[in-house]
C-alpha cells in the first residue's frame, strides 16, 4: 500500500518527501507535479509568501526513464524564503548550534498550534511549531499526492475541486451549482478544475468571482481574514473500492480524516451530508436501478459512497475552512514567558486561503482513492494492476446482476 511521509519547516532550507509503494511503470516527471504545485499557489488574497516561491521539485530516486521503477520516491522543494527573505533564516533556524542571541516567539497566536505545542514538547521559544504547524508543509504533501493521483490518470479516474463560499459571499444551496458541475464532470472531474482554474478565487460563477474578490479586498482593510467551503469530485472510480466489516476501511472515514488532516480544517461533509440530516429518508436516498445489466443510482445525494464502498458514482466532499488565524489587526494572548496579556505579533499571512486548500485537498483525496484502488486491483507494476482491474471491472459492475437472473 502506499505511503509517504513529509519533513522540514516553513522557513528551513527544504522541503523532503518520501513516496513508498508505488508500483513501477506509473508515468511520472518533475514537470507533472510542479503543475500541481503551481494550482497550489493559485487564489487572490494570498500574501507575501506567494511572491517569493517559485515552487519546483526535485526527483531524486524512484524514477528511471519518466517511469516509476517500484521503489521510495525521494522528493525536495526548496524554500527560496530561506535565503531571500530578510529574517536571517540560516541562522535563526540553524540545524547545529546552540542558538544564542537568536530572537525567542513567545506570543502565541489565537487559532494556531502555538500554545499547545510548546505545551505539548516543553518549548520556551514558539519557532519550531510556527514552522512546522505551518500550511507551508502542504506544498511537500501536493506533491507527494500527485503521484498518487498519476497512478488513478492511468485507469480514467479524474479528481477536480472548485470553491463554494469565500466568508459571506458563495452559493445558498446545492442546487445553485450542481448543474454546471454535472455539466462540466462529464468529460471527467479534470474539466472541472481547469474551468474553476479560469477564476482568482477558483469558483466557477463570475459575479460571485467578483464578489469574492471585493469582500477579501474589504476584509484586508479592516485586518481580518477568511475561511470558507470547496468540494472535490471524483469522476470514474468503479463500484467496490473501501470496506463496511471494519471502521479504519470505511472510505468515508478515510476522506474525512484526509480532508481534516489539512491545516485550518475544521469540518468535512460528503454528499448531501449535512442537509441531509434535516430532510426525510425519501428525499435522500438514491434510487437504485438496472440499464442494460448494470446497476446504477438515479442520483448522488450518497455522494458516491454507500456504507463506506464506493457505488460508481462521482465521489463528493466538500471542505469547511475556518478564517486564517494570523491576522493584521492583533488579538489578545499571554506571553509564555511572562505571563503577562499582551497583543498578538503578525506573522507575514494571507487574507484567505480558501483556493489553496481546495488544491490540496484534491491531493489528500487522491491519496487515499489510490490506496483503495491498490487494496482492490494491487500489483507490482502498472501492466499487472491494468490486467487485473480489465479482468475484474466488468465482474463489479455486472457480476451481481448476472447472479440474480
Amino acid at each position: 500500500m502506499l505511503r509517504y511521509l513529509t519533513a522540514g519547516e516553513s522557513h528551513g532550507e527544504a522541503l523532503i518527501g518520501i513516496v513508498e509503494g508505488m508500483p513501477a511503470g506509473v508515468p511520472l516527471t518533475a514537470e507533472v507535479i510542479n503543475e500541481q504545485l503551481a494550482r497550489r499557489w493559485q487564489g487572490y488574497g494570498r500574501g507575501g509568501r506567494a511572491k517569493i516561491e517559485q515552487d519546483r521539485v526535485h526527483i531524486y530516486s524512484g524514477v528511471r526513464f519518466s517511469k516509476t521503477i517500484g521503489s521510495p520516491i525521494a522528493l525536495r522543494i526548496d524554500n527560496a524564503a530561506y535565503h531571500r527573505d530578510r529574517a536571517h533564516w540560516p541562522e535563526v533556524m540553524a540545524v547545529e548550534g546552540t542558538g544564542e542571541g537568536i530572537e525567542k516567539i513567545t506570543l502565541p497566536r489565537p487559532g494556531h498550534a502555538d500554545l499547545v505545542g510548546a505545551q505539548k514538547y516543553g518549548f520556551d521559544d514558539l519557532r519550531p511549531v510556527i514552522d512546522r504547524a505551518s500550511a507551508r508543509e502542504t506544498a511537500m504533501r501536493v506533491a507527494c499526492c500527485t503521484i498518487a493521483r498519476q497512478l488513478l490518470r492511468q485507469f480514467g479516474i479524474q479528481i477536480g475541486s472548485h470553491v463554494l463560499r469565500i466568508g459571506q459571499v458563495g452559493y445558498e444551496r446545492p442546487e445553485d451549482w450542481q448543474a454546471r458541475v454535472e455539466a462540466l464532470i462529464a468529460e471527467g472531474a479534470e474539466a472541472l478544475a481547469r474551468a474553476a482554474d479560469r477564476s482568482p478565487v477558483r469558483m466557477l460563477d463570475p459575479e460571485l468571482t467578483e464578489r469574492a474578490i471585493a469582500h477579501i479586498q474589504e476584509t484586508k482593510k479592516q485586518g481580518d481574514s477568511l475561511g470558507g467551503v470547496y468540494e472535490v469530485v471524483v469522476t470514474g472510480v468503479p463500484p467496490g473500492l473501501g470496506s463496511y466489516v471494519h471502521w479504519d476501511r470505511r472510505l468515508d472515514g478515510q476522506l474525512a480524516q484526509a480532508i481534516l488532516s489539512i491545516q485550518g480544517q475544521k469540518a468535512v461533509e460528503i454528499g448531501d451530508g449535512i442537509a441531509a440530516a434535516s430532510l426525510p429518508g425519501s428525499q435522500v436516498h438514491d434510487p437504485i436501478t438496472k440499464e442494460n445489466g448494470v446497476f446504477r443510482r438515479r442520483s448522488n445525494h450518497a455522494g458516491g459512497l454507500e456504507g463506506g464502498v464506493t457505488t460508481g458514482m462521482p465521489i463528493i466532499v466538500r471542505g469547511y475552512m475556518k478564517p486564517i488565524p494570523t491576522l493584521i489587526k492583533p488579538l489578545e494572548t499571554v506571553d509564555i514567558a511572562t505571563g503577562e496579556a499582551q497583543p498578538t505579533r503578525y506573522e507575514r499571512s494571507d487574507v484567505t486561503s480558501v483556493p489553496a486548500a481546495s488544491v490540496v485537498a484534491e491531493a489528500t483525496v487522491a491519496f487515499v482513492i489510490a490506496n483503495a484502488f491498490l487494496e482492490k486491483f494491487g500489483g507490482d507494476s502498472l501492466e499487472e494492476i491494468r490486467r487485473r482491474y480489465e479482468a475484474e471491472i466488468g465482474q463489479l459492475s455486472t457480476g451481481l446482476a448476472s447472479k440474480l437472473e
